[in-house]
């Protein structure tokens, strides 16, 4: 039960007592004021509930919203507002906010999954997503909202939701929202946005109305934004069963905006907004997630950087991967003499490789299996693979960036 209905449950119990004994005159008169100041009380928690909800809205239209996109229609509900997507039936992002009320909030799961009834174009329903193998996976989950019934189930709306493979959606996604209560019972309350990365490309779910895309990755980004904080953190997960720990799929907010076309806090201080989407710094935030088993993945990055256990989902993409310099050969074959550095992991367990060629040798002031043996480093360029291991080759030294 929830502080509300807790107390109100807690007057039913003494009227019910009183009731049960030798009933006077006046103890009827009492039992009945008493009955009176119940539903006083249940009126009052109700007046509560909804100046929460106000004051939320209110939060979110100031600090939260994205910028407007193309063909998004915009919708409200008492504490969630999202942009849908109706190409793909699904919403482009949703922002919502988690308060310390989740820690008093027991209301249950509704599981009341229906079509948005706010929506001009329609959204999906169970049909779409019967037998398909895909979960309905919540945006703003549920237990974000479970001090309030009103919130709590309109987060089944069809309209917050978007198909996860099971393996994902219970388990690291599912980690990951579990996370982001426990930040909000640490820093009070926190603004989060979650959404699928949409493009033309996406597979369709083999049933329904056949416009129900099957997203590749999913965002999400969550701001402290309370002085003098004023902090941020952003995850990119693959919509696949992940296995590795969540902490390794922090990404920029910059990098989500780049995967998504979509200008995020566009209504913050343009000095905070820039400071914010440039950096997510993990040190920043009290982890009770599992983090990362490769301890010379670098902590905190910024502009864009991800660590090597993220590199395999940036194939034929340019991005800036950083890490550790654990191996490094110079290898002379008479055909490409290559060089071979391992960061973070050294072969045949090798998570990423930076291949410098023999030709390339040139364009760097360094032996690069020299001077780069154990140092903390960042390549940018178009990420390849060799037998399943992501790489990039660099043509010259203005490539690397030395961190220490």
């Amino acid at each position: 039960m929830n502080i509300r209905t807790s107390i109100v449950a807690f007057f039913c119990l003494l009227i019910l007592q009183a009731k049960a004994q030798i009933v006077t005159p006046q103890i009827d008169t009492l039992i009945k004021q008493a009955e009176v100041q119940k539903d006083k009380v249940s009126e009052i928690f109700a007046e509560i509930e909804q100046l929460k909800l106000t004051e939320i809205q209110k939060k979110l239209k100031t600090v939260a919203l994205p910028a407007p996109i193309n063909g998004e229609e915009i919708v409200q509900h008492a504490a969630l507002i999202l942009s849908y997507n109706n190409e793909h039936e699904q919403p482009n992002w949703v922002a919502h906010m988690v308060t310390k009320d989740v820690l008093y909030g027991t209301i249950g799961r509704t599981n009341d999954f229906r079509p948005d009834p706010d929506l001009k174009c329609g959204s999906m329903d169970s049909v779409d997503y019967w037998n398909s193998g895909y979960d309905r996976g919540h945006m703003a989950p549920s237990a974000d909202f479970r001090w309030s019934l009103k919130a709590l189930s309109e987060s089944y709306f069809y309209s917050n939701m978007s198909p996860q493979v099971p393996e994902l959606n219970r388990g690291a996604w599912s980690k990951l929202e579990n996370q982001g209560r426990e930040w909000a019972l640490d820093c009070g309350e926190l603004f989060v946005i979650t959404g699928p990365i949409l493009n033309d490309k996406l597979k369709k779910v083999p049933q329904g109305c056949l416009h129900l895309s099957i997203p590749e990755y999913y965002y999400k980004i969550i701001l402290d934004y309370k002085e003098p904080e004023y902090k941020a953190i952003a995850f990119i997960m693959p919509n696949t069963n992940v296995t590795q720990p969540v902490l390794n799929y922090v990404v920029t907010i910059d990098e989500i905006e780049k995967r998504t076309g979509v200008d995020f806090f566009p209504a913050l201080d343009d000095t905070l907004e820039e400071r914010l989407e440039k950096t997510s710094r993990i040190s920043d935030w009290p982890i009770t997630i599992q983090a990362s088993t490769v301890e010379s993945v670098p902590i905190d990055f910024e502009n864009g950087q991800v660590g090597t256990l993220q590199a395999k989902y940036f194939f034929g993409q340019n991005a800036t991967i950083c890490g550790k310099v654990v191996a490094a050969k110079y290898k002379e074959n008479g055909k490409t003499n290559p060089t071979y550095i391992d960061l973070d992991k050294k072969w045949p367990e090798s998570v990423f490789s930076i291949i410098v060629f023999g030709k390339d040798r040139v364009n760097f002031s360094y032996k690069p299996e020299e001077f780069l043996y154990n140092k903390k480093v960042c390549i940018t360029g178009e990420v390849g693979e060799y037998k399943g291991v992501p790489q990039i080759i660099a043509t010259d030294e203005t490539m690397i960036q030395i961190m220490e």
